[in-house]
């Protein structure tokens, strides 16, 4: 069956999903699953509750398939959209808003693109260690805007779709967070 499923296209998986067939179920969920769950851990640490979401988000796609539109984005782009919004529907009923830090503070510090990559771009291990430490104290929503970015490659205007919010604005809140882990590094360093 492994292979039959991934010899289909994509329009050839929504088609089948379309008219109700099992094959077309089977093919989407070996081709997305460990992606949409990867996105969702990510959101939603714990593995059990993130298992769970992504099994919903694929019944979710499954009754809304006729509303995937190819010309907006990829099927994975799509699942991927739905996965962030029920992720961030399950934090909101579960657990309480993260503040971040005041970002007054930042946006009064002016630091250079040069400077910002200089501080967070490093080989040394115990640099990246504490980046990684840093990056896992933001609030979820700037931790997976870093994630799909740097991580998953996804370029702004695919982040814009899955997450609803302008590329532009996605772009500023990248610099800001840049600028947000560059102070915490420095304030991490004179402690």
């Amino acid at each position: 069956m492994q292979q039959v499923t991934s010899a289909l296209t994509e329009s050839e998986i929504v088609a089948l999903v379309r008219d109700g067939r099992r094959e077309g179920y089977e093919a989407m969920l070996c081709r997305y699953a460990d992606r949409v769950f990867a996105m969702i851990v990510k959101l939603v640490p714990n593995v059990m509750d993130a298992q769970e979401l992504t099994q919903d988000v694929f019944i979710r796609a499954f009754d809304r398939i006729n509303s995937y539109d190819p010309q907006r984005s990829s099927l994975s782009t799509w699942l991927c959209r739905i996965a962030y919004r029920m992720s961030l529907d399950y934090l909101k009923r579960k657990h309480p808003r993260v503040l971040s830090f005041d970002d007054n503070q930042v946006w009064q510090i002016d630091i250079s693109d040069e400077q910002l990559e200089a501080e967070l771009s490093t080989n040394r291990k115990e640099r990246i260690e504490l980046l990684g430490r840093l990056i896992d104290e933001l609030p979820t929503d700037e931790r997976t805007l870093l994630t799909l970015y740097y991580y998953d490659g996804y370029p702004l205007t695919g982040i814009a779709y899955i997450t609803g919010i302008d590329a532009r604005a996605l772009a500023n809140r990248l610099y800001r967070i840049r600028k947000k882990l560059y102070i915490k590094l420095k304030d991490e360093r004179n402690i």
